[in-house]
């Protein structure tokens, strides 16, 4: 599969990954792009069960230890593929049955953020699972290399949920800033959302213009097609739009991600990671 224009869902062998199959193939046969299912297999294995971890070791055991870790990673690192193989697959044919128009399976040895940086030129969407394989085992309501892995990546990302809903239902968290204004053209000239009802919120701080950056954010999908409506809510804008989102039955939330520098989020903490936290819907995020 070329990399023109092409949806990427990144899978690992859980139960999540199956949402995010869902929701990767319900994108691409909406906007009728290529779907790539990509299984990273870490390159760092975990550590060898080998009995003799004491350091004391004779003239040839060191030797002999460090050709026996050899081994053991070449056997892991095959059962691996193999197991990646086998559940791509499935996801495969989970991804064809729900429509997507065409589906390719890939699996690479690497760091997920550098693997995905590195394949990110021609792909139109990323979509994600907001939680892993690790949170099968922990209480963990956003996986840990979620923030990281957006802020790395200059394309929209779309971060599923622990279920799969066909969207019908769509609300814009707009700020009037350059992410979400141009996340609004990405919109109007996309099929994405077509036929689907949109709902732009404004809130936070008041801002003197924000009546007219909704009434051009209206405008600009209303001419495009999409029955748009808009709504200037005051408040903390973490509480109104995960409000929103539940009393309006939302579907997918679309809205600006990681703004601030890691330094400031590890400081004062990072809206949009409170944000997904709060909100129970998928999430397109715009970079």
């Amino acid at each position: 599969m070329t990399n023109e224009q092409k949806i990427v869902a990144c899978v690992d062998q859980s139960e999540f990954a199956r949402y995010v199959t869902d929701y990767a193939a319900w994108a691409a046969k909406r906007i009728n792009a290529p779907l790539e299912l990509l299984h990273i297999i870490d390159r760092h294995p975990e550590i060898s069960s080998s009995d003799d971890h004491s350091g004391a070791l004779g003239p040839n055991a060191q030797e002999n230890l460090l050709s026996q870790l050899s081994d053991e990673d070449e056997t892991r690192s095959k059962v691996a593929r193999e197991r990646g193989r086998l559940f791509l697959n499935e996801l495969r044919q989970q991804a064809v049955t729900a429509g997507a128009p065409s589906v390719d399976v890939r699996q690479r040895l690497g760091e997920l953020e550098e693997t995905l940086v590195e394949q990110q030129e021609g792909v139109r969407l990323f979509v994600i699972g907001r939680r892993g394989k690790s949170a099968q085992s922990t209480q963990r309501d956003l996986g840990r290399n979620v923030e990281r892995v957006v802020r790395a990546l200059h394309r929209p990302i779309l971060t599923t949920t622990d279920s799969f809903k066909v969207p019908e239902r769509v609300l814009i968290a707009f700020d009037g800033g350059i992410t979400t204004r141009r996340g609004i053209e990405r919109i109007a000239t996309s099929p994405l959302f077509a036929g689907l009802p949109i709902h732009i919120l404004m809130s936070g701080k008041p801002k003197a213009d924000a009546p007219k950056q909704l009434e051009w954010a209206v405008d600009r999908l209303t001419s495009a097609g999409f029955n748009a409506t808009s709504e200037l809510l005051p408040g903390d804008a973490e509480s109104v739009i995960a409000q929103a989102v539940s009393d309006r039955q939302i579907d997918i939330l679309v809205m600006g991600a990681y703004h601030h520098s890691p330094l400031r989020s590890a400081l004062f903490g990072s809206k949009t990671s409170d944000l997904l936290r709060a909100s129970k819907s998928p999430t397109l995020l715009l970079r």
